[in-house]
């Protein structure tokens, strides 16, 4: 059979939904669930850069205040007597004060890159600042825990294009935006006659997106069919980032085999006029998680689940002549869950008199971090999916 150019762009355009899931070259039986309260998590990326300094505010720090005339919140929600909250993050006060929210400051690494895109590869794929890998940390975690698995379902991404950091060498997550508008695209009659009538072909990359074909829809099929599995009565706000969760509820909610999700939200690159762009991003964070967490908390879920929030960098200390605030390098990472072990703040809140050249020093590395949730929550090798053997925290 020749395929014709028309053909083979059709075939691409669905096969990238699922970006070139792993190399499952055969039917799948998609019938493994996860093991009764195995654990779940949640990565939410706050793309762009969030500063940091404005998310959790050191009240009683007069270098803040001095460094940002403009910008510095001011009417912040008390967290201790050092420290505050975005006011628009105010469901993350609740959470701060019921013992379901940890925080951990000053994370970074070594040698850091102000690069949105350079550094957010490092945090992908866990790398040296120095070191290019071409496989994520939970890319490798599926090549480390799904080497005779047949369901690349376990780790889902809600978005159109799959993030380095469920890229595995042999394993690779599934991305998509809506698990109905996937299933109806998979059932296309073209696309589906297209695969019934041949789907060998002697060309290695003509054959490969057939393959690949086949896969997307009988995962889309699956994820549709789990995704309508149990109804929620919880209400979700109308957004993005509200749609997203409302998704990945549902999909937690029925017996997919699912142990990792992964949802982004920004942009919070706020060179020019921070807070109100800032607010406004804070405003749908909180909102959306505060859905997402009463819909699992209702059905008896929250314990075994873990919401983890990054961002590429931080901003720098002092504003800038826009109302707004530079490429930084520290940041902070909120943990939600109702099994955390430990709560609140974990650490100290940064150090605004110790600065590299006006940006703040990183006293905990990232990876220290994802060692810790791989080992702790995920019950992985961290050492062997991160090559990190420096210890872990004790927080979940």
């Amino acid at each position: 059979m020749i395929i014709k150019r028309r053909d083979f762009l059709k075939i691409s355009s669905l096969a990238t939904a699922s970006l070139l899931v792993p190399n499952f070259l055969q039917s799948m039986t998609l019938d493994n669930a996860l093991n009764p309260n195995q654990k779940i998590l949640i990565v939410l990326q706050f793309t762009g850069g969030n500063d940091g300094l404005n998310t959790i505010i050191p009240t009683k720090n007069d270098i803040y205040f001095r460094e940002r005339k403009n910008i510095a919140i001011t009417d912040s929600l008390a967290l201790n007597d050092e420290a505050g909250i975005n006011p628009a993050l105010s469901y993350f006060k609740e959470m701060f004060s019921e013992g379901e929210m940890s925080v951990m400051n000053n994370v970074g690494y070594p040698n850091p890159d102000k690069s949105h895109f350079r550094s957010m590869d490092i945090w992908h794929s866990a790398s040296k600042s120095d070191e290019f890998l071409e496989t994520g940390w939970l890319g490798r975690f599926l090549d480390e825990e799904c080497y005779n698995c047949q369901h690349p379902t376990q780790a889902l991404e809600v978005d159109d294009m799959l993030s380095l950091a469920l890229k595995g060498e042999n394993n690779k997550a599934f991305a998509f935006k809506d698990p109905k508008k996937l299933y109806q695209t998979s059932q296309e009659k073209y696309f589906k006659s297209l695969y019934d009538h041949d789907h060998h072909h002697d060309d290695e990359t003509v054959s490969y997106l057939y393959q690949t074909l086949g896969s997307t829809i009988n995962n889309a099929d699956y994820i549709f069919e789990k995704s309508k599995a149990k109804k929620s009565t919880q209400e979700y706000p109308n957004s993005k980032l509200g749609k997203d969760f409302k998704t990945v509820a549902s999909l937690i909610k029925s017996d997919i085999n699912t142990q990792v999700y992964y949802l982004s939200i920004g942009s919070f690159d706020t060179h020019v006029n921070q807070n109100d762009r800032q607010q406004k991003l804070f405003g749908e964070i909180n909102d959306a998680v505060k859905s997402f967490v009463a819909d699992m908390k209702a059905n008896g879920l929250f314990n075994d689940i873990l919401l983890m929030t990054f961002s590429e960098f931080g901003r720098r200390v002092s504003q800038n002549a826009s109302r707004g605030t530079d490429h930084g390098t520290a940041n902070q990472m909120f943990f939600i869950s109702g099994g955390l072990k430990k709560k609140g703040i974990l650490n100290a809140l940064p150090d605004l008199q110790n600065l590299n050249e006006g940006d703040l020093i990183y006293t905990e590395d990232f990876r220290k971090i994802y060692a810790t949730v791989l080992k702790n929550w995920l019950n992985a090798d961290s050492s062997k999916v991160l090559g990190w053997k420096n210890g872990v925290y004790d927080f979940v």
